[in-house]
């Protein structure tokens, strides 16, 4: 069986390499093989010449597009991706690839076919109050909506089978995703598992990109798709 990680790049020349090499060294389960795919949507710094060391690669595939935001960057990845299971993971080091093996496990033992990494029930290091504010909110107003206990919907690290995906159609862009995807989920009665992860947040200075637009952009969906099909 096989995972394929999935990693959307916009401007990480200065932590690409470095969580690439930590995706490939990672060790997953027994009997699961891994590839990487990573999309670089039309970055403006020196990324597109840092994966350049990864091009050709039996364990990745590197691919480039022009600048259509984080969704369009994840559907180009999941579409070029052949694993059975897929796996989201930041080009920045705010989540670590060593906690792939407990992500993968629920699927594994065929308990859930999805899994999203919680840092709210895990360890959280170095996040805004601002931000772990926003992450609340959207939070307890997608349980009130829909009646479901989710402690972390923007969490990169969503886990899913290929068959949690196929037929879905995603239509927002940027950071989005996280919402739309959640919500359709639900609808189609996949079980959403939450397993306990570690986050150390990055600042702004050091290439965060998340502000109050992206925020309001995030959250407008869980409204929007609680009313319209």
């Amino acid at each position: 069986m096989k995972v394929s990680i999935v990693i959307p790049a916009y401007n990480e020349e200065a932590t690409i390499r470095q969580i690439v090499e930590k995706v490939r060294a990672v060790s997953l389960p027994s009997g699961l093989t891994k590839e990487i795919v990573i999309v670089n949507d039309g970055s403006k710094d020196r990324t597109a010449e840092v994966l350049r060391r990864f091009e050709g690669q039996p364990d990745c595939a590197v691919l480039h597009q022009h600048n259509q935001g984080k969704t369009a960057a994840l559907l180009t990845g999941f579409k070029n991706a052949t694993g059975d299971i897929l796996l989201v993971q930041d080009a920045d080091l705010e989540y670590d690839p060593d906690q792939y093996p407990k992500l993968l496990q629920p699927i594994l033992d065929g308990a859930t076919q999805v899994v999203y990494g919680s840092r709210f029930l895990g360890r959280i290091e170095a996040m805004e109050p601002v931000n772990r504010w926003a992450n609340n909110i959207s939070n307890w107003t997608f349980g009130l909506l829909y009646g479901v206990n989710i402690t972390d919907i923007n969490t990169c690290y969503k886990v899913f089978t290929r068959r949690a995906l196929e037929g879905m159609a995603i239509t927002s862009r940027n950071f989005a995703f996280e919402t739309e995807f959640t919500v359709k989920l639900l609808r189609r009665g996949f079980k959403i598992m939450e397993v306990a992860i570690d986050y150390t947040a990055r600042s702004r200075g050091a290439g965060k990109k998340i502000k109050w637009t992206t925020a309001l952009e995030m959250f407008w969906p869980i409204v929007k798709y609680r009313f319209v099909r």
